[in-house]
Order: structure tokens, then C-alpha cells, then sequence
């Protein structure tokens, strides 16, 4: 049984290696390749009676990116799997590939092998994600349900809020009514809390938690 294939790759070097490895094996037959997700959007709407298996897509291109492909994809043909091999290994994108129900995920650094292996995997009807994405996916989502468990206090927000926004541990006491000692005591429970190792890293916790916008 042969298994119809689409790849997507802005990089023409690495979407001809590709090409050539499956060329290689018998039971993949390529039926297109494109440079963005806009153009396998129209091949798949335009060749409607084709059967797609499977679409091996990066993630930044342009016009439309492996993220949106993807969404698009399972929004309109589930029946085509769908996998990415990407050089990004951020855990925003990979966890919303995954709530988008992509079916696999390998880094463009990946040997052969596992990149065949994952194919297959997928082909089976099974999901594939290389130890590296996994890692990385848990480790973002551990950290995420460690940092909804810090709440802070209204005066720890006030007093982050004042360090983020460069006054002085003096400054800050001033305009909260508390003593210097309070205010430095202050910082270094956040510190200890937040487990970040200076100021810098309570001004990163406050910028993402928009506290400088309220």
C-alpha cells in the first residue's frame, strides 16, 4: 500500500532532502510539495478526489504558517494527518499545535530514522513527538501549574509594581507608608516566591502579569 504525501518547507534545501528521502522509500508516493501553507490550502481544495495521508509541514513561512496549515487542515479534512518538523522548539507553539490536535512533532535536527519512525507512527493512526518536544511540553506545563499556584498579595503587587518600575527600595517606602527594612523584606520574600535571582527577573514576573498596565 502506498501512502500519498504533501510537503510543505519555505527552505528549498531542506524540502529537496526530504523529497529525496521518501523518494527513496516504496510505500511513499509525493503527490505535491510548496514553499507556504497557502499553497497546499489550494492544492488540497483543488484536488479534491486526491488522497492526502499525510502533510509534512514546518512551522514559519509565509503567507500561511504550519500553525494555521494545521488548525486549517483538521478544521476541514481530519482525515489527513498532519506533521510538523520544525527548527522552533517553543512551548507556546508546540502546546498550541497540540490543542490543535497535530499528530506529530520532530525537530528539524532529527535523524532519518526517527523521522521515518514518526511517519510510520502517524500513518498507524498514532501520535509522535519526538523525547526533546515531550520535555519541553511537560516542563512548560509543570512550570505553568506552579506559577497559577503563586498568588500574590495587593501589597506585594504594589511593591513589584514599584521595582519593575525603577524606584528606589527608599522611593517605594515613601509612597506605601513602610519602612525601608519592610520594603527590602518585601523584596526578597518575592524573590524567594517567585524563585527569581534579582530584579530583573521581578520585572520580567511583573511585565507578564501586565501588573505596570493596572
Amino acid at each position: 500500500m502506498k501512502y500519498n504525501l504533501v510537503i510543505v518547507d519555505d527552505h528549498k534545501m531542506f524540502l529537496d532532502g526530504l523529497q529525496s528521502i521518501f523518494e527513496s522509500i516504496d510505500e511513499y508516493s509525493i503527490l505535491f510539495t510548496g514553499k507556504d501553507g497557502e499553497e497546499i490550502l489550494k492544492y488540497i481544495e483543488n484536488n479534491k478526489d486526491n488522497k492526502i495521508d499525510l502533510v509534512i509541514t514546518d512551522i514559519t513561512m509565509p503567507k500561511v504558517d504550519g500553525i494555521i496549515l494545521n488548525r486549517t487542515i483538521k478544521a476541514r479534512k481530519d482525515a489527513i494527518k498532519t506533521l510538523v518538523v520544525s527548527m522552533h522548539l517553543n512551548a507556546k507553539m508546540i502546546d498550541t499545535l497540540i490543542n490543535d490536535d497535530v499528530d506529530g512533532y520532530v525537530p528539524k535536527n532529527a535523524e532519518k530514522e526517527e523521522l521515518t519512525r514518526a511517519i510510520r507512527t502517524i500513518l498507524k493512526g498514532e501520535k509522535y513527538f519526538s523525547r526533546e518536544i515531550k520535555e519541553i511540553y511537560l516542563e512548560s506545563k509543570l512550570s505553568k501549574k506552579k506559577e497559577e499556584g503563586i498568588k500574590l498579595t495587593e501589597r506585594e503587587k504594589q511593591v513589584i509594581t514599584f521595582i519593575a518600575q525603577e524606584f528606589t527600595t527608599q522611593e517605594i517606602a515613601d509612597k506605601l507608608f513602610l519602612s525601608k527594612h519592610t520594603i527590602e523584606s518585601y523584596r526578597k520574600n518575592l524573590m524567594i516566591k517567585l524563585n527569581v535571582r534579582n530584579i530583573a527577573g521581578l520585572t520580567k514576573y511583573a511585565l507578564k502579569k501586565n501588573y505596570l498596565e493596572n
